[in-house]
């Protein structure tokens, strides 16, 4: 039965897929603002689920070598360098309370003089953020597969069943983030041709294990949980940052109101989404499909009427 929300706005995935008396709907919340680019997430995400490597080049735009989500890549750390001060309370730098005598970063340095780190700044920063597929409440990858490869799992995670998918890649211009895509490979690669995207672990899950991805995570900028928590989580994290002066802090995913009923795994950025390579609003394709049925069912009626009209006046 189809109700209110099924196609967009909120409700809680797993017992709208049927599943009866399901476990807390899992997720991530990743925390820009402590994610340090060790890229640790991409290479336990690799080992763990046998994702083949897509080169070891940077690609000479930053220190990364994968450039963004694809079917070898189901965890990428953006590296982004801004023209913009690195203020006190961004994350990574404290006030000193002593004099330590190191060099400035400022003019000191150009005159053989010493100065305290308190002092000017260099007037750039980095932002770094692991980005993961969403896992979205509605998604559209998973609306639109026509051999049921995808499926919705007890957790509220979406995965692909290499063993069912076509390789027709109806999903990959459904997704809003440009998450999934086929594999591409020689003969000696796994699941050449078939979409590929992070299943948030779902075998781990199963055994009661954090994903590979948030076990291996130093500073814990990927946190693992149930969704209702983390976003508890995320709302007191950036209400901390924003009281310490770092007002760029913001949600990203978060929402359920949103064009894709909220996220499964969502961010907390310190600047605009654009800057991170995520779109501003994000609309499954399935949010639409009732106002135009709509405009169908009105249409059709129109023609239904014009008809009639047009053949009892003939009768007259």
């Amino acid at each position: 039965m189809i109700g209110k929300n099924s196609l967009f706005g909120p409700i809680d995935p797993a017992p709208e897929a049927g599943y009866q008396d399901p476990p807390a709907r899992k997720g991530f919340f990743t925390d820009t603002s402590i994610c340090i680019g060790c890229k640790a997430c991409e290479v336990a995400c690799k080992e763990w689920n046998e994702v083949p490597d897509d080169g070891f080049d940077l690609l000479g735009m930053s220190y990364d070598n994968t450039g963004s989500l694809s079917a070898d890549t189901w965890r990428h750390v953006a590296f982004i360098e801004q023209q913009k001060p690195l203020g006190n309370q961004e994350p990574g730098l404290r006030q000193p309370t002593v004099d330590l005598g190191m060099p400035s970063m400022g003019p000191a340095m150009d005159t053989g003089t010493t100065a305290t780190l308190t002092e000017e700044r260099p007037d750039f920063r980095w932002l770094m953020s692991s980005d993961v597929c969403k896992h979205c409440t509605h998604a559209a990858c998973l609306d639109v597969c026509p051999t049921g490869s995808l499926f919705r799992t007890e957790f509220g995670t979406v995965v692909v069943q290499p063993d069912i998918c076509n390789g027709c890649g109806y999903c990959v211009p459904a997704c809003p983030y440009g998450v999934i895509e086929r594999r591409q490979g020689d003969k000696g690669t796994k699941n050449v041709g078939i979409a590929q995207k992070c299943t948030l672990c779902y075998d781990r899950l199963d055994s009661g294990q954090r994903p590979a991805c948030a076990q291996a995570c130093p500073t814990e900028s990927i946190q693992f949980g149930d969704v209702d928590e983390l976003r508890e989580r995320a709302n007191a994290r950036v209400e901390k940052l924003h009281g310490a002066g770092v007002m760029d802090a913001r949600l990203y995913g978060n929402d359920p109101n949103d064009g894709v009923g909220g996220a499964g795994a969502f961010f907390l950025l310190l600047d605009e989404p654009e800057v991170y390579g995520f779109p501003p609003d994000p609309v499954v394709t399935t949010r639409d499909l009732p106002q135009m049925y709509g405009r169908a069912v009105t249409a059709a009626v129109a023609l239904l009427a014009g008809a009639a009209v047009s053949f009892l006046g003939r009768r007259k």
